[in-house]
C-alpha cells in the first residue's frame, strides 16, 4: 500500500471493487490501493434475506473471491471489499436499470426515510477475515416533478444503488442523515480505518 507520501507498506493493499467512489474515499484518508481487482460474484438476493444480511454477505463473498484467486498480486495482501444496499421499507432499491426505474426508486424515497446498509469485509495477509455492517438513516425532502425530472436528466442515477449519489446533486434532497455520510457514498471511512487498524494495518 502506498500513502500520499509514497511510502510503501510491507503488504500490498487490494480493493475488491470497481467503484471509483470507493477509490476516491480511500484516497481522502491517504490510502492508495496497490491493485483494484473487482470481484465477479452472483449478487442475487436470497429468499427472505434481510438488507443488512445481504450487504454483509456480498462484502464477504467479494473479498473471498479475490482471496481464493491466488496469484502474485493477492499473495500476502490486505483485501478490502464492500457492498452498499439501499432499503426503503421492505424493498431493496438496487441500481436502476433505466430512467423509468430510477424515477420509480426516487419517487419511493421522496419525503420519507430509508436505510443505507454498508457491508465491509477485510481479509488480512494471514487469511483472517473480519466484517462489519454500517447503518445510515437518510431522509429525502418531498421531491417535486420538476426536481425529479431535472435530476434524472443529469444521469447521476446511473450505476448507483437507490438511483442517487449523495455526493452529487442529490445532496440537496437530504434533510436528515443519521450515521456515516461516507457510508452512503460507498464506504464508511471511520469503520474501515478502525477495522484495518485492528488487524495491525498501518493507516496513514
Amino acid at each position: 500500500m502506498k500513502n500520499k507520501q509514497g511510502q510503501n507498506a510491507a503488504s500490498p493493499f487490494i480493493l475488491a471493487s470497481a467503484s471509483p467512489r470507493r477509490v476516491e474515499l480511500l484516497n481522502l484518508v491517504g490510502i492508495v490501493p496497490d491493485h483494484i481487482l473487482p470481484a465477479d460474484i452472483d449478487e442475487t438476493r436470497k429468499p427472505g434475506e434481510l438488507p443488512r444480511d445481504l450487504a454483509s454477505r456480498l462484502a464477504q463473498e467479494k473479498a473471498q473471491a479475490i482471496y481464493q484467486h491466488k496469484n502474485t498480486q493477492t499473495d500476502g495482501a490486505y483485501i478490502l471489499a464492500a457492498d452498499t444496499v439501499v432499503a426503503c421499507g421492505r424493498d431493496i432499491l438496487e441500481k436502476a436499470a433505466d430512467e423509468e426505474e430510477a424515477r420509480k426508486f426516487l419517487s419511493k424515497l421522496s419525503g420519507r426515510r430509508h436505510i443505507v446498509w454498508g457491508g465491509i469485509s477485510v481479509i488480512t495477509p494471514d487469511g483472517k477475515q473480519i466484517g462489519r455492517c454500517v447503518k445510515t438513516i437518510v431522509k429525502f425532502k418531498k421531491l417535486s416533478k420538476t426536481e425529479l425530472d431535472a435530476y434524472l436528466a443529469l444521469n447521476e442515477w446511473q450505476g448507483k444503488a437507490g438511483a442517487y449519489g449523495i455526493q452529487g446533486r442529490a445532496a440537496a434532497f437530504v434533510n436528515f442523515l443519521g450515521g456515516s455520510h461516507s457510508n452512503v457514498v460507498g464506504l464508511s471511512l471511520y469503520d474501515t480505518i478502525q477495522m484495518l487498524k485492528g488487524t495491525g494495518f498501518s493507516a496513514p
